[in-house]
């Protein structure tokens, strides 16, 4: 109790040092909230960017893989060419995956074609994405029914003429509060009766709008309005997605049943290189966290100088409080006080200059957050606040302990006489 009580009292002593010479604390942390405010900001915009450009990214799914010609990140060994000639993905692969796959948590076969009109008696929208989509097509990715329902069975086995539309798709051609649900609308050349609608999604960082400026028809239906096989246009070739379970080695055992199946369904040989690719949303995303680990490391070397500049501006403080204190401190060691509470004295001193520092950093970053940035939501997480108050509290650690050690180790009456 007697310790805690000195180690107590060493802190009161720091604070009163600090409250009685303000302005020398004010210029003493400046250096350290620069620094915590350059580094905790660079770090806030970094995790905030790529928080939100991942968001962006949801419309491919979690934990899917997509087979299709053309791989997510391409290969530097290897040119357009040798991919392009890959055949596309089939409807009799499709099902053949099917039937056979083991490891799956859902499998859908789909192509899509941006720029479509749609319309319904005098209203039309353009801009439209239209997409086809197998049966099990909910089950790879979110599709949130708001008003009536999704494709039963028979509707996807048929290719039957009917489409869940986006949120902004039935606010157009049913404006006023207009209930689409049984509407015949046009597409092309077809008509489509409409069977429900998708819950409003919004507008994402990267600006596509997922699913509301978007219709789904039956994939067999798709495919009366627009070729899907070897002849199609990119845009429109069709692309199989495989949902594994939510676990790495879930998704490892389907990569490796799934790479076998198509092995053995194309027919080739041992020797022969995969003439398809085996996509993974998690590609897109490891390649962003590379790129903004080189700018958060940036931030850190930004940082770092002024941390440098306020950690030899706190170091340099230290030791002119510990000359002028230096008789208070003979009087205090006379008086029985340890090594230990001279040395807590002064390096909570500096640690509390460094934290308050530190403090004033993490406040200036927290009102960026309050700055419209566009779609790009900035949020000053738990971790960047830790993370800024432990390096201000390392810092003051570092700069504090050299002036510290020299103040215990001072001789009580050699201390005393000083002026």
């Amino acid at each position: 109790m007697k310790t805690l009580g000195q180690i107590y009292e060493s802190f009161r002593f720091a604070w009163r040092a600090l409250r009685s010479n303000l302005l020398r604390t004010i210029l003493s942390l400046l250096g350290v909230t620069v620094g915590i405010f350059a580094i905790i900001t660079v770090l806030t915009l970094v995790d905030s960017l790529e928080k939100n450009i991942k968001d962006s990214l949801n419309f491919l799914g979690t934990g899917v893989i997509y087979v299709e010609k053309w791989p997510f990140v391409a290969d530097g060994e290897r040119k357009w060419w040798e991919y392009i000639r890959r055949p596309n993905a089939s409807f009799n692969e499709f099902k053949f995956l099917e039937a056979n796959l083991r490891h799956e948590n859902g499998m859908a076969i789909f192509a899509g074609r941006g720029n479509q009109v749609v319309k319904y008696k005098s209203n039309s929208i353009g801009q439209v994405r239209l997409v086809g989509g197998s049966q099990g097509y909910d089950k790879v990715f979110e599709v949130n029914v708001e008003k009536g329902r999704f494709f039963t069975a028979e509707e996807l086995e048929g290719g039957r003429n009917v489409v869940v539309i986006g949120h902004e798709v039935a606010n157009v051609l049913f404006p006023n509060g207009g209930d689409p649900i049984g509407a015949s609308i046009k597409i092309k050349s077809l008509k489509f009766s409409v069977v429900g609608v998708i819950k409003r999604e919004g507008q994402s960082f990267l600006g596509n709008t997922s699913n509301d400026y978007t219709t789904i028809v039956p994939y067999q239906a798709f495919r009366k309005l627009y070729q899907t096989g070897t002849g199609a246009v990119w845009e429109t070739t069709s692309r199989i997605g495989i949902k594994g379970y939510d676990t790495d080695i879930g998704l490892v055992e389907l990569e490796n049943e799934l790479r076998g199946m198509l092995r053995v369904r194309r027919g080739l040989k041992p020797t022969e290189e995969d003439n398809f690719a085996m996509n993974r949303p998690e590609a897109i995303a490891n390649a962003i966290g590379q790129l903004f680990d080189v700018v958060g490391l940036a931030g850190w070397i930004i940082g770092g100088f002024s941390m440098l500049v306020g950690g030899f501006g706190i170091a340099n403080i230290m030791f002119v409080s510990v000359k002028e204190r230096t008789s208070i401190i003979g009087l205090q060691k006379s008086l029985g006080a340890k090594n230990y509470f001279i040395l807590f004295q002064f390096l909570f001193e500096a640690i509390f200059l460094s934290l308050i520092g530190g403090l004033a950093g993490l406040v200036l970053v927290w009102f960026i957050t309050f700055i419209p940035l566009g779609d790009l939501v900035v949020t000053l997480t738990i971790e960047n606040i830790v993370l800024g108050l432990g390096v201000s509290s390392v810092i003051g650690l570092v700069s504090g302990i050299v002036p510290a050690a020299m103040a215990a180790r001072l001789d009580p009456v050699v201390a005393i006489r000083a002026n």
